[in-house]
């Protein structure tokens, strides 16, 4: 009971601080250099994107181009661009740059870029978003800091800090990978920053859906972390997912987000059961291992090549992946053999669906 009490005296104190001093009452916190240019982030589904990589290491942008211009026929709602999946965290200043502006050159205005630029050190996460607002992206996903496990004071200030730089913040929350998990009282507070427009949570915990929205409202954008628990989230109200399937699957993982947005469970099941090696298949190593093995199988990229410490795909997992790009309609296995060298694209054609029509 007294924790309860306490709990809800320091969001009121938080939540009375962002709403009534002078700093933020007056609205006089940074705005993103590009601001008047800023797309804002949509429900729907947004693709944790690959940085598609030549045998040499280096950054095959002529593929990345190519994904792009897939994600723009495919209907992704949301672009979430140099995170973990993208290999952020191998990449130099300039790889970074020279990525954004690949995005910005192709999708600026069509769909928001969300630039990962979190870390633990608070002078990075300023350098990488300063950058990401200099080259026009639209948001800033920021992981909590991992390994040092901060308190929820350190973990507030720290997003805090991140969003007062200007660019719209979505916080991410993963506690598996970070061992610190932001809570859904800290949520609250932080929802009431102007900058702060989303939450990817990556606990697992659907229940959490449901209390965080309590606590909120519809402050804060809620998107799921987990592709195998993705529409169940959004059908308990959130607003949709960061999805690694997505790299392969764009099409299918838009419409299934529309139909849990629509609250529509046959739509859904219909659309996710085909999906669902995928959701098991694309983590049986380390992300993004299988997905960047899953997008040249499927003939999107030139080579599934992932920078040290991570490596390509284990042999004994071929079979998996390749089972479940087949049974998502993704893969001709007229010309199967799992040790095919040659990647094949499913025929069919790709454009957004509408289930409300």
């Amino acid at each position: 009971m007294m924790l309860s009490i306490l709990s809800t005296f320091i969001l009121f104190q938080y939540a009375n601080a962002f709403s009534t001093s002078p700093h933020y009452a007056k609205h006089t916190i940074l705005r993103a250099s590009n601001a008047n240019e800023l797309m804002p982030m949509q429900q729907g589904s947004s693709c944790a994107i690959i940085t598609p990589m030549l045998d040499s290491g280096k950054i095959d942008f002529h593929s990345l181009r190519n994904l792009l211009q897939y994600h723009l026929d495919s209907g992704t709602d949301n672009l979430c661009i140099l995170g973990t999946t993208g290999e952020a965290s191998v990449m130099s200043m300039d790889e970074r740059s020279q990525v954004l502006k690949t995005a910005v050159e192709m999708v600026k205005g069509k769909m928001p870029i969300l630039a990962g630029t979190g870390t633990i050190n608070p002078n990075q996460v300023k350098e990488m978003t300063k950058q990401a607002i200099d080259l026009g992206c639209d948001a800033s996903l920021v992981v909590t800091p991992y390994y040092v496990k901060p308190p929820q004071r350190g973990l507030i200030k720290h997003f805090t800090d991140a969003a007062d730089l200007g660019l719209p913040v979505v916080m991410y929350n993963i506690p598996g990978r970070t061992k610190v998990d932001l809570t859904p009282d800290s949520t609250a507070i932080l929802a009431e920053h102007p900058n702060i427009v989303g939450l990817k949570d990556a606990t697992g915990d659907l229940d959490r859906v449901k209390e965080i929205r309590a606590l909120v409202g519809d402050n804060l954008l809620l998107y799921s972390g987990n592709d195998d628990t993705a529409s169940n989230f959004v059908m308990r109200g959130g607003d949709g997912c960061i999805s690694v399937t997505a790299n392969v699957a764009p099409l299918e993982m838009h419409d299934l987000m529309v139909a849990a947005l629509e609250k529509d469970a046959s739509m859904v099941q219909k659309i996710n059961e085909p999906l669902l090696g995928l959701h098991k298949h694309l983590f049986c190593e380390s992300n993004p291992i299988p997905v960047k093995w899953a997008a040249w199988r499927a003939g999107l990229i030139e080579s599934p090549y992932c920078r040290p410490p991570l490596a390509e795909l284990d042999t004994k997992y071929y079979k998996d992946v390749e089972t479940a790009l087949y049974a998502a309609g993704l893969l001709d296995f007229e010309v199967l053999g799992f040790d095919a060298k040659i990647p094949v694209l499913a025929a069919g054609e790709h454009g957004k669906m509408n289930l409300t029509a």
